[in-house]
């Protein structure tokens, strides 16, 4: 049976290896202290949309980084539970304006309290400026203008 190796030069030479470690981590702790029916993207969906009501599908898939099919997708099933709600874009009426409903607004009261512990578990280890660094240096891995 294989042994997993404690070598740090082995665990730690490719960044994308890290990377998919620890958001497998931030999966785990997400469903233990968040939720199994709102995924981080959901939760980050309703953020956008107590932050920008009124965006439209293709503008919240931008601000999310998914593709078309993905947030299609992700729209249908946030409507479906009654979490946001589609209206006719008063400007461009073959696209729609997305809105937290009621419900929407209570989940996210809900949830934010324990994404925040999210937060914690995952940056206990670290000091306040290495938690700073840590997001610097994530978003310095992702494309320019994200």
């Amino acid at each position: 049976m294989p042994t997993k190796h404690n070598d740090p030069e082995t665990l730690s030479r490719f960044t994308g290896s890290l990377v998919r470690r620890a958001q497998q981590r931030h999966v785990a702790v997400w469903l233990s202290e968040v939720s199994a029916e709102i995924t981080s993207v959901q939760y980050a969906a309703l953020e956008i949309l107590r932050l920008t009501p009124g965006v439209n599908q293709r503008q919240l898939g931008d601000e999310l980084d998914v593709d078309r099919s993905t947030i299609a997708d992700l729209v249908a099933r946030m409507v479906r539970n009654n979490l946001i709600e589609r209206s006719d874009d008063p400007v461009d009426k073959r696209s729609y304006v997305l809105f937290l409903t009621p419900a929407g607004k209570k989940q996210l009261a809900t949830l934010r309290p324990r994404v925040e512990e999210v937060e914690r578990i995952l940056t206990a280890r670290l000091t306040p400026s290495e938690c700073l660094d840590l997001r610097r240096l994530l978003l310095a891995l992702l494309p320019l203008g994200e």
